[in-house]
């Protein structure tokens, strides 16, 4: 839980007096026109500061300062008094929403150093419609509709076969579409395979490909010679082996076969074949000299190989299993390929059923009733009432609060003569919940509106929260408990996640003759669950009469 000592020192302070604020020029001032506007209406902020003639000023520009829109940046105005300037900026604001409104602190920059404004209050007024000129309409009745949940099944099972259809007619294209192996001509009869590798050297040389710049074509004819014929004199499957594959299963059968092949004709064969595959698939091209010499090598390579392959006919059969023995490893690697296709056609079936589902019945469905939501289990869970600090106010909540203990209790001043908080969750969860109670040793006038405020101020000083929209009335709930309500929304810095969320808020204070009690309660903006568990709490407040 995240600690909030220092926010309860601050606002038990403000229970026993207003904050006394003494006045200290500042470098820049900030002032409004009006601190209270017709919804939709024009007001003015300046900005203004006094500085040297050679001083350098960037006042703040945006389309919006917190929630307030800017209608107008007007230019800057500028004053001569003696060897200075004074620098006067205004904007115009509005707001289209009802509520009071917090310009926050701006910044202006002087000679590259950062002077934050104070922050100022705005009220934002509706306009009263006349009902008696303005022609009224009865209510229309209630449209009935299918409750989603109602036919979850069947936009499951729609989903599903949907996305299966699709990945069948991938399947399917891509089988009857995909390229055909090219037909293999006819070739010669050769009495060996190194006749035939010489001979296919020679005619490739014949087709001027290089005289052409098909670089990429000649060398991938010049590896398929080499690896044409490692696969027909030593009997590993070549063509389907990668270049360290290859060069893997020729040390393999060359123990095999006892063949006497140097460490330097397996480097020279690698090289030729690494620089075919730079030139097939990083369209890379080597100089004309180095093409000779990879001809030259893999020329050499093919008689070195020939001449090392002992004549016994005892070894066929080995040879064979060896060949098998690569063949098997190859069809393994086919099926290990054809599963992973498998998998990921089904992961795309899951996907696209899920997509589905959520834009046909909601997101927010899907996820209260499949997925799962925490907001939503204290929703539905057994609820607790429970008294809460001294004197004690009561209270129906998801779970018992749990008392904390913080530096604001070995703080008191000498009016107070008890001081509890009790808490669940916190402002990294879902849904957070304090209750405090401050008890006096004799009656004192506590401004409700000013404990608010400075609940406010505490937020946005500690946890650095912003964007604060805040809209003020006198509450009453069910049990007919009256005191004083703030909502509205903020956003604050997660310091778990570090993601700045928007945080809906509920802010209340009771007063009575000898104490003071504040309910506040958080939770993610737009979470339905989480605005019916708050509404439940507030209508549940109530005071405990302590007889004495």
């Amino acid at each position: 839980m995240i600690k909030m000592t220092k926010i309860k020192i601050y606002i038990l302070l403000s229970l026993l007096t207003s904050v006394a604020v003494f006045g200290q020029q500042k470098q820049v001032q900030a002032s409004i026109d009006s601190t209270s506007i017709k919804i939709g209406s024009q007001f003015n902020l300046t900005l203004k500061t006094v500085v040297d003639t050679t001083a350098k000023v960037n006042f703040p520009e945006g389309k919006t300062f917190g929630l307030l829109e800017v209608l107008e940046s007007y230019p800057v105005d500028t004053v001569r008094k003696d060897a200075r300037y004074e620098l006067v900026k205004k904007y115009g604001l509005t707001q289209f929403d009802t509520g009071r409104y917090i310009i926050p602190p701006l910044p202006v920059v002087i000679n590259n150093q950062n002077i934050q404004t104070d922050s100022l209050v705005i009220e934002v007024a509706g306009v009263e419609v006349d009902t008696v000129k303005q022609q009224m309409f009865d209510i229309k009745p209630v449209a009935t509709a299918d409750k989603p949940g109602n036919n979850l099944w069947l936009y499951i099972v729609i989903g599903i076969l949907a996305a299966a259809a699709i990945a069948f007619g991938i399947w399917w294209y891509l089988k009857k579409y995909k390229r055909k192996p090219k037909a293999v001509k006819e070739e010669p009869v050769y009495t060996s395979p190194i006749e035939k590798a010489t001979t296919q050297l020679k005619l490739l040389e014949k087709k001027a490909l290089l005289e052409k710049g098909a670089v990429k074509d000649y060398y991938s004819e010049l590896t398929d010679i080499a690896r044409t014929y490692i696969e027909e004199a030593i009997h590993i499957p070549a063509m389907e082996s990668t270049t360290s594959e290859l060069i893997e299963g020729m040390r393999i059968a060359v123990l095999r076969k006892k063949m006497s092949l140097s460490q330097e004709t397996f480097e020279q064969l690698e090289k030729v074949l690494r620089t075919a595959d730079m030139v097939k698939f990083a369209k890379s091209k080597p100089l004309d000299f180095e093409i000779a010499e990879d001809r030259n090598r893999i020329e050499k390579t093919i008689v070195v190989i020939d001449k090392s392959i002992p004549v016994e006919p005892d070894e066929e059969e080995d040879d064979e299993g060896q060949a098998q023995l690569w063949l098997e490893m190859q069809r393994k690697k086919k099926r290990r390929k054809k599963i992973n296709t498998i998998i990921g056609i089904a992961a795309f079936v899951v996907l696209f059923a899920v997509v589905f589902i959520a834009s046909t019945v909601g997101f927010s469905y899907l996820k209260d009733n499949i997925i799962g939501h925490p907001v939503k289990e204290l929703l539905e869970g057994e609820w607790v009432t429970s008294e809460y600090g001294e004197p004690p106010i009561k209270l129906e909540t998801p779970k018992v609060l749990v008392r904390v203990k913080d530096e604001a209790q070995q703080h008191m001043p000498e009016h107070v003569k008890a001081y509890s908080k009790f808490a669940y969750g916190s402002l990294t969860d879902s849904f957070f919940i304090v209750a405090s109670s401050t008890a006096f040793k004799e009656p004192i006038q506590v401004d409700a509106e000013n404990v608010i405020n400075n609940e406010l101020a505490a937020y946005e000083k500690e946890y650095g929260a912003k964007d604060i929209f805040l809209k003020t009335e006198e509450f009453s709930n069910e049990g007919g408990m009256n005191g004083k309500r703030a909502y509205g929304t903020m956003t604050i810095k997660n310091p778990a996640t570090e993601n700045v969320e928007k945080l809906y808020y509920n802010i209340m204070v009771f007063v009575r003759q000898d104490a003071a009690h504040e309910v506040i309660i958080f939770h993610k903006d737009g979470d339905k669950d989480a605005e019916k568990i708050a509404e439940r709490i507030m209508n549940s407040i109530a005071f405990v009469q302590v007889s004495k």
